[in-house]
């Protein structure tokens, strides 16, 4: 009798370690997707933005300018289009063979604004001539310089997966994600100097690097709230102004709150 018993314990062991198999076969099968969508704010460092306007005779740098973004969801989130404030999204896939391994197109809708104020330094040529002065940057004497409907990152990211925890009931989760990626700035351009005003536009002007660090927790297996860290470096080239081009490069801190699904 005791050995059947044994006999019996075993089989159901077994079977059970078969069905276990089974199953991560089958969720892994085809890979998981997901889909996230949040908002953002963001710290940016100094930089020099660099002008080159050879009709005007103007070949000049602004010196360690100070930029801030414009959050907007703070200013009433449901009573605008959901699109207005400083928004991301993310959609990714983890691999089919390596379901702790994923690839992912992040975006940020992120917003610079040059600090209205500030006392900036330009040094170069204007009109032919030598400058080396400080101007008082406000839109009332002429100046304005907006990466305001987007200084807008897009990335390309390898997404590594490390799970915290999970409860019995495989109704919770909590996962580390750690990304990083390189991709294309599309900023949209509105500016302008010393009170010449371009045509503003979106284009593709430059590119950037990125590193996040995010805690994913996943409830029911497909809702899920993420809260993410990110570093972000960005070159913006050839971004149009009044018969010209600027050049900018500044680092950034971003906090990111998402919603999301798998599926």
């Amino acid at each position: 009798m005791k050995r059947n018993i044994h006999r019996l314990l075993l089989i159901g062991l077994i079977l059970s370690q078969f069905t276990v198999s089974s199953q991560n076969k089958s969720v892994h099968k085809h890979g998981e997707w997901y889909f996230s969508w949040g908002y953002n704010t963001e710290w940016y460092t100094k930089s020099n933005v660099h002008i080159s306007q050879p009709e005007l005779g103007n070949n000049y740098t602004m010196k360690g300018v100070m930029g801030h973004d414009h959050r907007g969801w703070d200013e009433g989130l449901f009573s605008r289009a959901l699109t207005i404030p400083q928004y991301n999204y993310r959609i990714g896939k983890f691999l089919k063979n390596r379901p702790d391994v994923g690839i992912e197109i992040n975006f940020d809708h992120t917003k610079y604004i040059i600090t209205e104020g500030q006392g900036v330094k330009i040094l170069g040529t204007l009109g032919n001539r030598s400058i080396d002065t400080t101007v008082n940057f406000r839109e009332s004497n002429g100046f304005f310089y907006f990466l305001n409907n987007g200084a807008n990152f897009l990335l390309f990211n390898i997404v590594k997966r490390n799970q915290l925890y999970l409860n019995s009931t495989e109704n919770f989760k909590l996962d580390f994600l750690g990304k990083a990626g390189i991709g294309p700035l599309v900023p949209h351009v509105e500016n302008s100097l010393f009170g010449q005003k371009n045509d503003p536009n979106f284009q593709i002007g430059g590119w950037n690097v990125g590193v996040e660090g995010a805690l994913k927790a996943s409830f029911y297996k497909h809702f899920y709230l993420e809260f993410a860290g990110k570093l972000d470096y960005a070159r913006y080239s050839h971004l149009r102004i009044y018969k010209g081009l600027a050049s900018q490069a500044f680092g950034t801190a971003e906090l990111i709150l998402n919603a999301g699904w798998n599926f």
